[in-house]
């Protein structure tokens, strides 16, 4: 038997998981999220995580997973899936991913080296000392002075990521660029499905979706994660609709402007996430738009699947 995995990615809100689910149950697989909010517990609303219904239709893994105030990292989330992957071939079924994380998606592609560079927890300490008494443009200057093309791929303000590739370059080493062609893997072979809406429906579609999980209780659940313990620093709370909350909660910005920063933030997000899977060679591009309904391009979508 064939050992294919479906990828189906786009755009936040483009309907990924409507298409997963029906593609799943056409072919016979189960899902494997590559979406990283949604795999955190409590955080249903936010992470616009598929309901118990969805997930009663096709077998979900990866949802609903890891306590929020539990680190967890791009290394950890290819090692679950991975293991998810091999459990559903195990079964004969064929794993369907759905997601728009551009990095967890390629830790599933190509083969990626996730080896930390050697930790001197002293150092490590002087570096945020230093960030916080100084600025991370400090810091990040720093890096740009040994390695210049690491530090022109880090946002200045992404300290974590920034003092890992100084520590790396300290070291005479060098994090990888996870934009740049990898190995494919040769676990299995992945058809790469893109779907994506014309851009204004696509952002109507944005605004709308934001509009239902406020009325779904969007900031009830971000205060139920505060109460818990959570705070700004954890990065489960970084995500788009949790930050902008909590800035709320902080007494930052009205209620007014934190839901159109949510809104503007999901644009942006959307945006980003094109242009990472346009970056894909192999990929099939399906714009909805252009058809009928969901149903009609579903039914498109799974015909040419059955044909490869």
């Amino acid at each position: 038997m064939k050992r294919n995995i479906i990828v189906i990615c786009g755009p936040t809100a483009v309907g990924k998981t409507k298409y997963a689910i029906e593609i799943a149950e056409a072919l016979g697989g189960e899902i494997v999220s590559a979406d990283s909010m949604q795999l955190y517990q409590f955080m249903d609303i936010g992470s616009a995580k598929p309901t118990q219904e969805e997930q009663a239709r096709c077998p979900h893994h990866l949802v609903d997973l890891i306590d929020p105030r539990t680190p967890f990292s791009v290394s950890m989330y290819q090692t679950l899936a991975k293991q998810a992957i091999e459990e559903i071939f195990d079964k004969g079924l064929v794993p369907v991913i759905s997601g728009g994380t551009g990095l967890y998606v390629n830790s599933l592609l190509y083969e990626m080296d996730f080896s930390a560079p050697p930790g001197n927890e002293q150092r490590r300490q002087e570096l945020y000392y230093l960030a916080e008494k100084k600025g991370p443009e400090l810091i990040h200057h720093m890096l740009t002075e040994i390695d210049a093309d690491a530090a022109s791929r880090i946002h200045p303000n992404n300290l974590k990521k920034t003092i890992r590739a100084l520590e790396a370059a300290e070291n005479g080493k060098k994090i990888p660029d996870f934009k740049k062609s990898f190995v494919k893997t040769k676990d299995y072979e992945a058809v790469l499905i893109g779907l994506t809406r014309e851009r204004q429906e696509l952002y109507d579609r944005i605004n709308q979706r934001v509009d239902q999980l406020l009325e779904a209780g969007l900031a009830a659940e971000v205060q139920h994660l505060l109460d818990m313990g959570l705070t700004e620093n954890h990065i489960s709370m970084k995500g788009i609709g949790y930050k902008e909350f909590i800035s709320y909660f902080s007494g930052n910005c009205t209620f007014e402007e934190t839901v159109r920063l949510i809104k503007q933030n999901t644009r942006h997000l959307a945006k980003r996430q094109l242009t990472w899977f346009k970056r894909y060679n192999d990929i099939k591009w399906f714009n909805i738009s252009q058809y009928r309904d969901d149903e009609n391009c579903i039914e498109v979508i799974i015909h040419w699947l059955k044909k490869l």
